[in-house]
């Protein structure tokens, strides 16, 4: 297929990659997959998700995926005692009012992409194929085989130069010959795996999906595709659209690729990474894509593990490993390879409202860029430390929680985790053991020491840490100690972004001065209409009632009317309680909502996401 693009001649250099680097899996995608060649190199050994946004393009993808080879043809041959090929090419056809091509893309229409034989026999093999599944004498899975073999066929008819947004003012030899389709060429396999093949847009489809190896080839220069290929797209569909100008284009076409676009490309490949729910990812570029490769290494190695990526050089069908990248001079392809950090940092702290488990779901609502992420009110700093930034800020109102955090993200490890065992060691602490606990809080109540704080965090009942009145820590002993996965929290508690600043003050002392519009405020405070212990105002801390909802959501209506971004994590309903504050405040500005969870109806139980952008619109 002549396809832009094409990725056939870099087949043996991707798999060169993937066996040097030991990438091993079952589920393989190509999540820009074109003429879908990749996955059909890559179908004996991987279980495919190909992905393309043009719908010709996925209909290729399906039928080099589904099929072992040419499907018989059963109930087709059956009935007409010939393949569908054969059929096909033998029949005449009769151009009417109901043939598209014919009508807009031939000297009939007054157009030359076909000659109107040409565009006769496309409409007439399109209609008909429809007509056969109707009727059921073809499957969906021989539909989808005799569409890729027309869309393919169609090409070497086509009066163009390989693209469709214009035709060739005189008349190319090859459009002269007969129209004939064939059946597109498949590699044989003694299996197939399960394959699956979507006709998405690559960002939204990314966050539904997951899997060992991600393949990504995306457009890397001006070329739209979607009006490159404009009319593949129109026979493929046969939907009979709206169309305008001398090549007829569709006038509904998709948005131009955002990966077409230089101010948009990186934040969209910012989006990707972020999102993408795999271990292994290739990026197929070139030293000319509008995203320079530097700027494409510096952004990948904020999501790989331990920031290491590396960098395949293929001039001339070579390959040459490279750890930087040349812009200009000769066209170069080249392949980016890193093992993604997907794994999610659980902070030490057991922290009343943790957010550790629905970090996947805040991820999936952030917007394509993020210059600053504000955990305005961060806790144990479960979502900060997870979020990949220009900077990351945690603020936390709590003193001793600011603390412990602090202590926990500045100090060395070795000696924290030698001061720690100190204290257990002096005070004769053990699981469950009454006396050297009281003994131990009877301490920390005197010198406020955070190290002891910590300890008493470790051993306390459930790990809460509880206050009197007089802010003396009052929690009882648990069943908790200090433990091999206690250890490996502390040593792994690095957040993914390295430039990160430490606040603790109320949220309204923030300086809005110092972000800009790209920044993202995540709120989590107390839920207004639980039963928390930490939001009751008894613990010598200010409580969570009806006067500190409104002043944080007025907060809140503030960020949103001078145009900064926000998430906050909420409870609407609650045990037949509505929080009617955030209820009416959602409705007022139109804030958009995502539901996270729902505990079945013993516990009725709506947490949420809120949002003041659409993060839809964000994919």
């Amino acid at each position: 297929m002549r396809f832009l693009g094409n990725k056939t001649r870099m087949l043996e250099n991707i798999n060169y990659v993937i066996v040097e680097n030991n990438i091993s899996g079952d589920i393989f995608c190509d999540l820009f997959s074109g003429s879908g060649c990749v996955g059909e190199f890559f179908k004996n050994k991987f279980s495919i998700i190909a992905n393309d946004y043009l719908y010709c393009l996925s209909v290729i993808s399906r039928a080099k995926l589904e099929n072992k080879s040419t499907p018989k043809f059963l109930k087709f041959t059956k009935q007409f005692g010939v393949d569908p090929f054969k059929y096909f090419n033998d029949k005449q056809f009769q151009a009417n009012a109901q043939y598209f091509v014919t009508n807009n893309y031939s000297p009939k229409g007054n157009s030359q992409f076909f000659t109107e034989e040409n565009a006769t026999r496309i409409d007439g093999i399109r209609i008909e194929i429809d007509e056969l599944y109707k009727n059921l004498i073809i499957d969906e899975r021989e539909r989808s085989f005799l569409l890729a073999s027309l869309v393919e066929s169609v090409m070497g008819v086509s009066n163009t130069t390989g693209t469709y947004e214009a035709y060739l003012k005189n008349w190319d030899k090859r459009a002269f010959k007969k129209l004939e389709i064939t059946p597109i060429e498949i590699g044989n396999v003694n299996t197939i795996k399960t394959n699956t093949v979507y006709n998405k847009d690559s960002n939204e489809l990314i966050r539904t999906i997951k899997g060992d190896i991600l393949y990504i080839d995306p457009p890397y220069t001006i070329t739209d595709y979607s009006s490159a290929y404009h009319l593949l797209e129109s026979i493929a569909k046969y939907d009979y659209p709206r169309i305008s100008g001398i090549t007829g284009r569709r006038q509904e076409l998709k948005k131009k690729s955002k990966y077409n676009r230089k101010e948009q490309a990186l934040k969209n490949f910012e989006d990707l990474f972020r999102q993408a729910q795999f271990k292994h990812i290739l990026i197929s570029y070139s030293t000319q894509g509008l995203v320079s490769v530097d700027e494409l290494k510096k952004l990948t190695e904020k999501f790989a593990v331990d920031n290491k990526i590396t960098v395949y050089e293929f001039p001339f069908r070579e390959y040459k490993n490279i750890q930087t990248s040349q812009k200009g001079g000769d066209l170069k392809e080249i392949i980016i390879y890193f093992e993604k950090d997907n794994q999610t940092i659980k902070a030490p702290l057991n922290y009343t409202g943790s957010k550790h488990s629905i970090i996947n779901e805040i991820t999936k609502v952030l917007p394509r860029h993020i210059s600053n992420f504000v955990d305005i009110m961060g806790g144990a700093f479960n979502v900060g430390a997870n979020i990949v930034a220009d900077k990351v800020v945690y603020n936390e109102f709590l003193p001793h929680t600011f603390e412990l955090i602090e202590i926990l993200l500045k100090d060395d490890k070795k000696e924290l985790l030698k001061r720690i065992e100190s204290i257990i060691k002096k005070f004769g602490l053990k699981k469950a053991e009454k006396d050297p606990y009281l003994k131990l809080r009877d301490n920390y109540n005197k010198t406020k020491d955070i190290y002891k704080l910590f300890v008493l965090h470790m051993y306390c009942f459930q790990n809460q840490m509880r206050f009197n009145s007089k802010l003396e820590f009052n929690s009882p002993i648990g069943n908790c100690s200090y433990n091999e996965t206690l250890i490996e929290r502390i040593n792994a508690f690095i957040p993914k972004t390295h430039n990160y600043e430490l606040f603790n003050h109320s949220y309204e002392k923030i300086d809005l001065s110092k972000y800009d519009k790209d920044t993202v405020f995540y709120f989590d405070p107390p839920y207004f209409i639980t039963s928390a212990t930490y939001n009751d105002g008894k613990r010598g801390f200010i409580g969570w009632d009806a006067e500190e909802e409104t002043k944080l959501l007025d907060f809140i209506a503030k960020l949103n009317e001078q145009g900064f971004k926000f998430i906050l994590s909420n409870v609407i309903y609650h045990n037949n309680e509505t929080n009617y504050l955030l209820a009416d405040g959602i409705k007022t500005h139109n804030y958009f909502v995502k539901s996270i969870d729902d505990v079945g109806s013993k516990n009725s139980r709506d947490e949420v996401l809120i949002t003041n952008y659409d993060w839809r619109e964000n994919i």
